[in-house]
């Protein structure tokens, strides 16, 4: 297993570096099922940050983005599950997608609500205003 930091992951979207790109592609294409590309929490976070403040992507492209990844045989998500239902959050309400997985990962590890200072975070089941 490999672990994969965000800027390949966003080169791989953005297709902005023909150089680095090409690079990226060409690992990504020898990563399989037995010897997956691993994907933490953070480089999940920092991507959808990048391509959606960077490069202005739309929700719903976020959205597709972060299926595939959980899709593919070829990653390993970490906490795949919580993922999953912050994704589905997300597709859902408001807030970003980082609230998003902080709150699907605090009611994983047993946490009753989180709290926030973010207004539109606070208006999902789960987080209280503070």
């Amino acid at each position: 297993m490999k672990g994969l930091d965000t800027d390949i992951l966003v080169r791989f979207y953005a297709q902005d570096d023909p150089e680095q790109c090409r690079r990226g592609d060409e690992f990504l294409q020898t990563l399989t099922p037995e010897s997956p590309g691993y994907v933490s929490v953070v480089s999940l976070i920092e991507l959808i940050w990048v391509l959606r403040s960077q490069y202005r992507l739309k929700k719903t492209e976020l959205i597709k983005i972060l299926e595939q990844l959980l899709d593919s045989p070829e990653l390993m998500v970490e906490n795949h599950t919580a993922v999953t239902l912050a994704l589905r959050r997300f597709s859902q309400v408001r807030a970003d997608f980082a609230d998003c997985l902080i709150e699907r990962s605090g009611a994983a590890a047993g946490c009753g609500e989180t709290v926030t200072f973010d207004v539109d975070a606070s208006r999902f089941a789960g987080m209280r205003l503070l």
